[in-house]
């Protein structure tokens, strides 16, 4: 499959002529961003709020168009009105006492050359970094992450874990982490390694009972420091414990570092699926290719007389993923080993290894590499979402 460049797909929109002006889209200055990933192609349109509706033939006329492209798996044309507005001061993230400090650098005089701002960050020697992501708090996302990666690290793939949710960093606890990164020469931090994991989490530098009293810019500086200041060395896959939700956090990784993929993590019910498309709906829009779903706490065994009793529903993150035409990874159930395992730094995967938790945890781990390793990820038919 040959790799879809952003020059052609404006090529490509230089035909979609809108009719109430008689310019092409590019010409007319509507074309605000263009992202293409594995043949996944994303393209915003910077229009008046006001005309929205009466543009929505044109903004489909745009899909359409890319959509027709050679190799095109996917294309996915949205409307915003917003502009991109100039990069704030970015803050650094500097460590002392087991504090965190952030300081903002004052803008750069006309002409001076910057660096880091709204670039790619790049993360040498990683293959693959996939997102585990969900719509809402309280899912079992970051217990789903851990288990995946140890799951990656169980089945041969040389694995890292990066903990993403600063305001609630739970890798510390998760895998038992009470010592502070190291530094050789007072810039690259050192991973702390665990079960043959390389880990990071802004955890492991402030104290666990420390808010995390950061605005949006500050937030992403420190996941672009964990990502680039980190020896990550050789790795084939880093797992990224998204924080819930489709903030800024989410947005500086899905738009800036070159993911492989995204799982989401949801739980049978209505209100928790309802947030889980728009996680899912958030990384289609930036052209990033969603692995599949994970249903957690899919039904609750009883260890005593062994009735099976679905708290949460069951069967909706599946049925959600068929409708999306997205993969189903498989279905964790609630089950206390798997709580008591996180808590006390032993994750199932690790503590229970026969157990059949860790080994639906295994098999999540090998449906999401058996799609990372397959030739160009070009095999499976993408899915198209429809903007209306």
């Amino acid at each position: 499959m040959a790799e879809i460049t952003e020059s052609a797909v404006r090529r490509v929109l230089e035909t979609v002529i809108d009719p109430a002006t008689g310019k092409n889209v590019v010409a007319a200055g509507m074309v605000s961003g263009i992202a293409t990933r594995a043949g996944h192609v994303a393209v915003t349109l910077d229009v008046d709020p006001a005309q929205g509706a009466a543009l929505e033939p044109l903004r489909q006329a745009c899909e359409q168009a890319v959509r027709a492209m050679p190799d095109v798996l996917s294309a996915t044309a949205v409307m915003t009105s917003e502009r991109a507005a100039p990069p704030p001061p970015s803050p650094t993230v500097r460590v002392s006492g087991g504090h965190a400090h952030s300081h903002s650098h004052a803008p750069a005089a006309p002409g001076a050359k910057t660096t880091g701002g709204q670039g790619r960050i790049d993360v040498p020697g990683v293959k693959h970094i996939i997102a585990v992501a969900s719509g809402k708090g309280g899912v079992g996302k970051s217990t789903t992450a851990v288990n995946l990666a140890l799951g990656l690290a169980a089945n041969g793939i040389s694995t890292g874990l990066l903990d993403a949710d600063i305001y609630g960093p739970s890798m510390p606890r998760m895998l038992g982490v009470k010592e502070k990164p190291e530094s050789a020469d007072g810039k690259m931090l050192k991973p702390i390694e665990r079960y043959g994991l390389k880990t990071m989490s802004i955890g492991y530098i402030v104290a666990e009972d420390t808010p995390m009293i950061w605005r949006g810019p500050m937030v992403s500086s420190a996941l672009e420091q964990m990502l680039r200041d980190v020896l990550w060395g050789e790795l084939d896959v880093l797992v990224v414990d998204m924080p819930p939700g489709t903030g800024d956090a989410q947005l500086t990784l899905a738009q800036r570092v070159a993911l492989s993929g995204a799982v989401i993590v949801s739980t049978p019910q209505d209100i928790a699926l309802i947030d889980a498309r728009k996680g899912l709906a958030m990384f289609r829009k930036v052209a990033v290719p969603v692995l599949g779903i994970v249903e957690n706490m899919s039904y609750f065994l009883c260890p005593k007389c062994g009735e099976r009793a679905e708290i949460f529903g069951h069967g909706g993150a599946h049925e959600e993923a068929d409708k999306l035409g997205v993969p189903f990874l498989g279905e964790i159930p609630l089950h206390l080993d798997i709580r008591t395992t996180s808590d006390s730094g032993h994750p199932i995967v690790v503590s229970q290894p026969e157990s059949a938790h860790a080994q639906a945890y295994k098999n999540i781990a090998g449906r999401v590499w058996k799609q990372l390793s397959a030739p160009q990820r070009g095999g499976r038919p993408a899915p198209k979402i429809v903007m209306r």
